[in-house]
């Protein structure tokens, strides 16, 4: 099974560092946040992943192409040529698949994960998420409640800040999806999705603009297709200076919640 992760924002509100790095690529700790993201998944076998790139991409592309020289430590031999100047002195590797897809620099996230079809499609379900939030998300279990219920789509609904979409739920069906409201008090999309094959013909257009949290997620919650999946553990966005810092701060004392795999 494969997992796509959006990849392709601006951060504007994270400035600081997305102005030389995509938010992806801001590090907790010594590893970038969609390695995180990447590792929570693989915990669960799902190690083949789909990175849908826009702003400052090749920065990405550039990180899993020189992965191992990044992470370890390298001797290069001038005197040789070819790959024999190259001696790693720790092997460094994960057992992943990454595929990385360039989806447009100026693409909203429906868009984006259209433009990844080709990729994305050849099962009869995929997983996705954002590539800025980190949580102790039961993978398995959101897999699991997806293939029992029947419906085209399945997000995880999570309790943190009020900025985010509020859902309005009925015996586990999502019966509206309202984006960023004023006001706050329930459960709230936190990405970790699980789709259907069907939602690229379904839900999805061509258009540039499509905004998968917009009119495709209100589609879905219109017909009843939408349904969530509780998760009352940890959740974090990394959206913020602040957020940046405390999650730095969790993982700097080994006490990231999110860090589920040995």
């Amino acid at each position: 099974m494969k997992a796509a992760i959006l990849c392709g924002g601006r951060g504007t509100r994270l400035r600081e560092v997305s102005e030389t790095l995509p938010k992806p690529m801001v590090p907790i700790g010594d590893r970038p946040i969609i390695w995180h993201i990447m590792k929570i998944y693989a915990a669960h076998g799902v190690n083949e992943f789909v990175l849908l790139l826009g702003y400052k991409g090749e920065i990405i592309r550039d990180y899993f192409l020189n992965y191992a020289a990044l992470a370890a430590d390298v001797t290069v031999d001038l005197m040789q040529s070819g790959e024999n100047r190259l001696t790693f002195h720790k092997n460094v590797t994960e057992d992943w698949k990454v595929t990385l897809v360039d989806t447009g620099l100026n693409a909203m996230t429906g868009a984006r994960l259209r433009r990844a079809r080709h990729h994305l499609e050849g099962d009869d379900m995929f997983l996705a998420t954002y590539g800025d939030g980190v949580g102790d998300v039961n993978v398995t279990g959101l897999i699991d409640y997806h293939k029992s219920h029947g419906k085209t789509a399945t997000l995880s609904g999570m309790y943190p800040p009020g900025r985010f979409g509020e859902l309005e739920v009925s015996d586990g069906t999502v019966m509206a999806f309202n984006e960023k409201p004023q006001v706050s008090g329930g459960r709230i999309n936190g990405g970790y999705f699980a789709f259907n094959r069907n939602f690229f013909d379904d839900y999805l257009d061509d258009s540039e603009n499509l905004v998968l949290e917009e009119a495709p997620m209100r589609g879905l919650s219109q017909n009843r297709d939408l349904k969530m999946f509780e998760h009352d553990g940890f959740w974090m966005p990394m959206d913020t200076p602040r957020e940046h810092s405390l999650l730095n701060g969790l993982w700097d004392k080994g006490t990231a919640p999110w860090k589920v795999w040995s």
